[in-house]
């Protein structure tokens, strides 16, 4: 018969994360707190820092670190999921421009950044994109509904048009290699889908597990 550690019966809750404002510096001289919807899920050993804000029903897993202590703001949209030692950092000074306020990472709704994956600003990321194990996003525009399959990398200030599938291992550092970019296979649109779904049941599974948001009565609502 399994034990756990110390005799505890049940899941031992360690649920420890880093939530605080940027450090003053010459950079980035004023400190803000993040902005986090109630309904997104943040797991243990998490780190978010600065300007960044993350809208309902997002679920962050363990190990992803969220740094905008540099270049700033971050923007992280409903029903998004970013997995197990996900990075998002950005440079200074450098930002786009997104319904006319400027960002230096830019998340629409429904994006999966799968494990391991680095999104470095300054870039946006459309609507239901899919970005793959390992791949890298860096100075680049990725249509909706695009697919960068694992250890892909985008970047030299590429636009990469919606439905466009990177396929793995690819270099997109120009715009003639982005333009030249066949549509996604019907059979990872399924996928990205189906990560979804997954994933969009997580917050407010894992709420539950941990306890939080607990009523009066001990339940989780």
């Amino acid at each position: 018969m399994w034990s756990y550690p110390n005799h505890v019966n049940g899941p031992f809750n360690m649920y420890s994360y880093f939530i605080g404002s940027n450090p003053p510096t010459s950079v980035n001289p004023t400190p803000i707190f993040p902005k986090i919807s109630k309904s997104a899920f943040l797991s243990p050993f998490t780190c978010i820092i600065g300007d960044v804000t993350i809208r309902r029903n997002t679920f962050v897993a363990p190990f992803v670190s969220v740094r905008a202590d540099e270049g700033t703001p971050f923007h992280i949209g409903r029903n998004c999921n970013l997995q197990d030692g996900v990075i998002l950092h950005g440079l200074k000074n450098k930002q786009l421009e997104v319904d006319q306020k400027k960002y230096s990472i830019y998340i629409a709704d429904e994006v999966s950044c799968a494990h391991g994956a680095l999104i470095h600003g300054p870039c946006q990321i459309d609507r239901n994109v899919f970005i793959g194990f390992k791949a890298i996003v860096y100075h680049a525009h990725v249509g909706e509904g695009s697919f960068i399959a694992s250890e892909a990398v985008v970047t030299g200030g590429v636009t990469v048009k919606p439905g466009s599938f990177v396929p793995p291992g690819a270099h997109i550092d120009s715009q003639q290699k982005a333009d030249s970019l066949s549509p996604v296979p019907k059979d990872e649109v399924e996928f990205a889908k189906e990560v979804q779904r997954v994933n969009q049941e997580f917050p407010a599974a894992y709420s539950i597990l941990f306890g939080k948001n607990k009523c009066t009565c001990g339940l989780s609502c």
